[in-house]
């Protein structure tokens, strides 16, 4: 199995599986010889970072069910008597939460929590795929980052606009009215380039991390590559943890009333 190669590959042996792929490259694939290939350079058609984000969205789900099961009917007061994984679920949302309310406030926490949460659970169980050998890495394809970060540049300006009607439009313009419409330009320019920024570091980030487990997998396979694992688990909570911090700093800087 190369580096490319993940356990879907064996998805092309199923009926209709071939058919589909064709189909959708097709329709949506990028035609060979187009503007973007004297961009970006010539690229191939492949659904499977579509299939590994569906894989971890339903071990998510899952997840969030068996919780929502054992926290029922009143469970939810007693803790568990061991660590499971309806700590490990608590855990997670009981640290997002935390850092929520340090930058956006009690109230706002609450609100955007489930935004928040699941972009912090789904990039970071994305992430962790990159440490297991034959696993896709969803956060690796420019098209699932892109997505993520596309989704909270909407959510940050459909709530600006909700908390401040058009007037938050003036956010663009700078405090000086004779340099509104150059102020206009560069803010708006910044905040095209977030949800750039935010997909770019992630993607960058795990593809370099996915090469480097992948280079000492290959190399030596036994021992030698544990403590890139174990640095390679800190690059996921990073990247997840930076992703995540940004995106309550730039939802919060849009609902914010103090400018």
């Amino acid at each position: 199995m190369g580096e490319h190669g993940t356990w879907t590959d064996f998805l092309y042996y199923l009926p209709g599986y071939k058919n589909l792929h064709e189909s959708l490259e097709h329709t949506l694939g990028r035609k060979p010889g187009g503007p973007l290939d004297s961009l970006i350079g010539p690229s191939h058609f492949s659904i499977t970072h579509v299939v590994w984000g569906v894989i971890v969205l339903v071990f998510i789900t899952i997840g969030v069910v068996w919780w929502r099961a054992s926290t029922s009917g009143g469970r939810g007061i007693v803790p568990a008597k061991t660590f499971g994984l309806r700590n490990f679920f608590e855990l997670i949302t009981d640290v997002t939460y935390g850092l929520m309310v340090q930058i956006m406030g009690e109230k706002a926490a609450r609100h955007f929590l489930p935004l928040i949460g699941s972009l912090a659970l789904f990039i970071w169980f994305s992430n962790l795929c990159a440490l297991i050998p034959g696993f896709g890495v969803p956060s690796t394809s420019w098209n699932t980052t892109l997505a993520l970060g596309l989704a909270v540049f909407f959510v940050t300006h459909i709530y600006g606009i909700k908390e401040h009607g058009f007037g938050y439009l003036n956010h663009f313009m700078g405090p000086v009215v004779v340099l509104a419409p150059l102020m206009f330009v560069i803010e708006l320019i910044g905040h095209l380039a977030r949800p750039l920024s935010l997909s770019i570091r992630l993607l960058g980030n795990m593809a370099a991390d996915h090469k480097v487990v992948f280079a000492f997998f290959t190399l030596v396979p036994l021992l030698v590559p544990v403590p890139f694992l174990f640095l390679g688990l800190l690059v996921t909570v990073v990247q997840a943890v930076v992703f995540c911090l940004l995106s309550m700093v730039y939802i919060s800087m849009a609902i914010s009333h103090d400018h």
